[in-house]
């Protein structure tokens, strides 16, 4: 009996491994694709991940935890297997203006770029593609997704329990065990390909917190009564300072000069959600960019360890990526050559994070599948204190870029 097939991505912004234990399946064919810059597809990746982040707050989600850029890159994978309306809303969603070959341009880019980076990150991108023997996935394809994306392809039935521990245990090596689990059971019958990334950073500040300057203070949640919490304290000291109306924040760069850990905290009476509504990927990153160096008094800022992980199959769609999730109507001929067809049936993320007097390390899965000094202070300065809702993340310093983008409320 003829199925339709279903495609499950998976991206993941952890420490990247392999389990070795699934079978190698190697492309016939080969494409080339020259990594190249593109600001379109950084200002649309940067809007994918305002605009999911919105939605989730709007579900109740309190503190969510994402990464645009493992989600787009495990999405442009798949936007590779696309035709027609499905990939001109693909290519809409993950570039804006920019066309497929722009977008694949792009992803080579990110991958080339931040896998090199100076100072002591640790950086790692790893992506993969899992093949249902009975997918019928092309070699074309897998091809792509092996030459631009540079991922490990597996032959492997998705529906056996054998998938569970092979995954999470690719999943747990590329991310160093901080996620050792993403899925807790096989993929239904028709589930053709999964489509999986996996990011891991560890960055140490450029400046440090001197850790006898952490100490207790209270964070001021939405709507609940104060938290106590321990804050990491430095001042007397010029750091790059973001002010935009009823927004504060700033920028604490690592020590490879090109990744920056930022914290934007509207006024109370602006509100982070409608902050997040006002937003658009070129302006967020805009405001990002308009950093300068400013001395502070002081700066105190919670010590974080959070972690998020949930689906994002009914969200997507709601970004005008509509058709590729839709049973019968999505276009994936280009993926393979079920006469049924495709369509993207889950997209799992997973993603955790901690902050400290050191610095940030960082963690994220998605899985998309088809089925005090004694010195007097200065005379001037800012002080601020991030004591209420803020949203935070890691970005390029060079284009605004967030690798990963969450709040904290």
């Amino acid at each position: 009996m003829k199925r339709l097939c279903s495609i499950i991505l998976a991206a993941a912004l952890l420490l990247t491994g392999c389990a070795g234990s699934p079978k190698p399946l190697r492309a016939k064919t080969s494409v080339t694709q020259p990594p190249a810059p593109s600001p379109a597809v950084d200002g649309a990746l940067t809007d994918m991940g305002l605009s999911l982040l919105a939605e989730l707050r709007a579900k109740g989600e309190e503190n969510p935890l994402l990464s645009p850029l493992s989600i787009g890159l495990a999405l442009s994978m798949t936007a590779n297997g696309a035709d027609g309306d499905t990939q001109a809303e693909l290519e809409a969603l993950l570039g804006g203006e920019a066309a497929l070959e722009e977008l694949n341009a792009a992803c080579a880019s990110y991958l080339e770029e931040y896998e090199n980076l100076g100072g002591s990150t640790q950086a790692a991108i790893a992506n993969s593609l899992w093949a249902d023997p009975g997918g019928l996935v092309k070699d074309e394809f897998v091809a792509k997704c092996q030459d631009i994306f540079r991922a490990e392809v597996f032959q492997q039935s998705l529906s056996s329990p054998s998938i569970v521990g092979a995954l999470n245990g690719w999943v747990s090596e590329k991310t160093n065990k901080l996620i050792p689990e993403i899925i807790q059971k096989p993929f239904e019958k028709n589930t053709a390909v999964l489509l999986v990334n996996a990011l891991y950073l560890k960055n140490k500040w450029a400046v440090p917190f001197d850790p006898l300057g952490t100490y207790p203070m209270d964070f001021y949640h939405q709507e609940n009564a104060p938290e106590r919490m321990d804050f990491l304290n430095k001042g007397e000291t010029k750091m790059l300072y973001i002010s935009s109306g009823d927004v504060q924040g700033v920028v604490l760069p690592y020590d490879d000069g090109r990744l920056g850990f930022f914290a934007l905290m509207p006024d109370v009476s602006y509100g982070l959600d409608p902050f997040l509504a006002d937003q658009t990927g070129a302006s967020f990153s805009a405001l990002l960019l308009s950093a300068e160096e400013t001395m502070f008094l002081r700066l105190a800022l919670p010590k974080l360890q959070v972690e998020w992980s949930g689906q994002l199959e009914e969200l997507l769609p709601k970004l005008g990526a509509e058709l590729a999730f839709q049973r019968g109507a999505a276009d994936f001929s280009q993926m393979g050559d079920s006469a049924e067809g495709y369509y993207i049936s889950q997209v799992i993320h997973a993603a955790k994070i901690e902050v400290n007097e050191k610095g940030t390390e960082a963690a994220a899965a998605t899985v998309v599948a088809a089925p005090s000094g004694a010195c007097p202070p200065p005379e001037e300065g800012v002080t601020l204190i991030l004591d209420h809702p803020f949203v935070y993340g890691i970005c390029d310093l060079n284009t605004g870029l967030p690798l990963f983008l969450g709040v904290f409320a």
